[in-house]
């Protein structure tokens, strides 16, 4: 216990510190365990076990291959990192990786007997695959607006990364009844913290110790999480401080794994077991359980947590409403409203490299390497929620600059602060437990939205479009403006890819669970949101907002034509309407494919 809480202290190298969270010893082991699984002197479940706790995840239909994802603690990734994730993917992948909404990076269809030659490029830098999959700690998630947020009272990323320290290969959690995830909000607007298990945002009390100082502290949710049954996490208690940050993280886990269900594969999470129980009853048995923790432990048990300090040059102060460059390129002003925000800082900005559906090339990876090399002075980029890259500590006198850059690599994409953002998961890509292919459906979204310049409406900024293959959620289509979940029915007596439409969804401090209220054909969905656009701007009140409309008509308060969800529905299934099959067979089809829609899945390994 010991030398573990003394591998806890971070190491810091430029601005928030690189960690090493690889280890040579573990190459070994995933060369042993997959011989072994070749030569047969291990059974299917067994290697399942040992490769969803090394971050090998099964490909769709396919036991040749795997999907290899890398946990990346607050979604911190280095030049040098990004540069081996280019190679790795050309060499054993398909030359692409995927960024998720939890912050990790995918490598898909790599070959079973190329894993441990993954493995071993990613530790070499640094990255780990453990406990990337598996019924352990998942990643833990940082905002990428921690460390340049305007509204946080404090810096939450050495603190992420310091729990994730903490946890990966931790005894204590390597066999809990399922997955666990724990976000880190920067502020309440920059909130993902109701929808985990365990969720954190920061506080601080004035004048709380003995010398009148400001304390530290966090706001901790418990018990949340999206997935065919999705609840908000609940408020532990008004303010805990930073010490007790541990002991209380702690707590939770021990009690999932002692109270938490084995048997039922489907409700196993920890968000049934509090729902189930009761969250008051639920927040006695975590507060009672911290005593002990407290009580019990032999050694100090502790975060060390240092602070991060960029070295960045002063600057003038550059209002990006006033930023107008002389001949500046063309898109230039566009990509600067959709993509860039000031940060707290004095003359520095952060940007966003918007995905289509989460996806980067390997050429764009070492692109982006080099540009965050030149332009940013944290010297690292930072993954996001949203399946992007964000680049911090960018001067905003360098914007020109780092947009042409940007734009030769084909990264220099409109839309990341829009309702052009579109989330899209795998799916059929590569998913066992994939209906329909929201992973193309996404960038088909996507690019209709920016063809029509929708990017640029203010009214639409803070509307959110996720779209998931399943009801699993790993496109969090629960929290989105207008979310989407895959499934099949059948329409003219033919089988036809659909999805259940939800609206209402959001997160922040109004964070809210999005409401069902149509199942739309796959090849009607974007009719489906351009026709709820256009009423939405015929039936607005004193230029609201879309999202503000679609609350007030989800709680019937409508003043126009559209009074309720119920005239909201006679608006969808009007755009919904598909010709026969005869007539338009392409109609029938999922995207992304040209023939007949057939549902195939296999078993999935979200609770493996």
């Amino acid at each position: 216990m010991q030398k573990q809480q003394e591998n806890l202290s971070i190491k810091h190298t430029n601005g928030i510190g690189k960690e090493e969270w690889g280890l040579p010893e573990e190459v070994t082991s995933v060369e042993e365990m997959v011989r072994l699984y070749r030569d047969g002197k291990i059974s299917e479940d067994e290697f399942r076990r040992f490769r969803l706790q090394h971050g090998m995840y099964g490909s769709r239909l396919s036991k040749d291959y795997t999907m290899v994802r890398v946990k990346v603690p607050a979604g911190i990734l280095y030049p040098e990192q990004l540069t081996r994730l280019a190679k790795l993917s050309e060499d054993f992948s398909i030359g692409s990786v995927h960024v998720t909404t939890r912050q990790n990076i995918q490598m898909h269809w790599v070959y079973l007997d190329d894993a441990p030659a993954v493995e071993r490029g990613l530790v070499e830098v640094g990255l780990t695959t453990r406990e990337a999959c598996g019924n352990t700690v998942r990643n833990v998630v940082c905002s990428p607006f921690a460390g340049i947020c305007r509204n946080e009272p404090f810096d939450v990323t050495p603190y992420a990364k310091a729990l994730a320290r903490f946890f990966l290969r931790n005894p204590m959690c390597q066999n809990l009844p399922r997955k666990f995830k724990f976000n880190f909000a920067c502020c309440d607007e920059h909130s993902y913290a109701r929808i985990a298990d365990v969720g954190l945002v920061p506080v601080v009390k004035d004048g709380a110790d003995s010398d009148g100082r400001v304390v530290r502290g966090f706001r901790i949710y418990i018990g949340g999480g999206l997935g065919p049954a999705s609840y908000l996490a609940e408020l532990l208690e008004e303010f805990t401080p930073e010490d007790m940050l541990l002991p209380t993280c702690m707590a939770v886990i021990r009690l999932f794994d002692r109270l938490g269900d084995r048997e039922k594969v489907h409700r196993n999470r920890m968000r049934y077991l509090v729902h189930d129980m009761g969250f008051e009853k639920f927040r006695d048995l975590v507060l009672k359980e911290r005593r002990i923790v407290l009580m019990t432990r032999s050694v100090l048990a502790r975060l060390h947590i240092r602070e991060a300090s960029i070295d960045a040059p002063d600057t003038d102060d550059i209002d990006l409403l006033e930023l107008k460059p002389f001949n500046a390129p063309d898109g230039f002003h566009r990509w600067v409203k959709s993509n860039v925000m000031d940060q707290k800082q004095k003359g520095y900005a952060v940007v966003f490299v918007p995905l289509p559906a989460g996806d980067v090339t390997a050429r764009q990876l070492r692109a982006l390497a080099s540009i965050c090399r030149e332009f940013s002075h944290e010297g690292c980029v930072i993954t996001t929620p949203t399946q992007g890259f964000a680049i911090r500590w960018v001067m905003k006198s360098r914007l020109v600059e780092l947009y042409k850059r940007l734009s030769e690599a084909g990264l220099a994409n409109y839309g990341a602060l829009s309702i052009a953002s579109v989330v899209g998961c795998t799916s059929t890509t590569s998913c066992n437990l994939a209906i329909t292919n929201a992973h193309r459906l996404a960038k088909e979204i996507r690019s209709r939205l920016i063809e029509l310049g929708l990017d640029m409406d203010d009214a639409l900024s803070d509307t959110t479009i996720k779209i998931s293959g399943c009801p699993n959620s790993c496109g969090q289509h629960m929290i989105a403006t207008i979310g989407f979940f895959g499934a099949a029915v059948r329409i003219n007596n033919s089988l036809t890819p659909a999805y259940n439409m939800l609206l209402g969804g959001k997160v922040g401090k109004d964070n809210a669970l999005g409401r069902i209220v149509a199942r739309v054909p796959a090849r009607r969905i974007i009719d489906v949101i351009l026709r709820l656009i256009d009423v939405y701007r015929k039936e607005r009140v004193d230029g609201e907002r879309f999202a503000s409309w679609i609350d007030r008509i989800l709680e019937g308060k409508g003043t126009g034509n559209i009074k309720n969800v119920d005239d909201l529905k006679l608006i969808i299934e009007e755009a919904s309407r598909l010709p026969s099959p005869a007539e338009d067979p392409e109609s029938y089809m999922d995207y992304g494919s040209d023939s007949r829609f057939i549902v195939r899945t296999a078993r999935g390994e979200c609770a493996a």
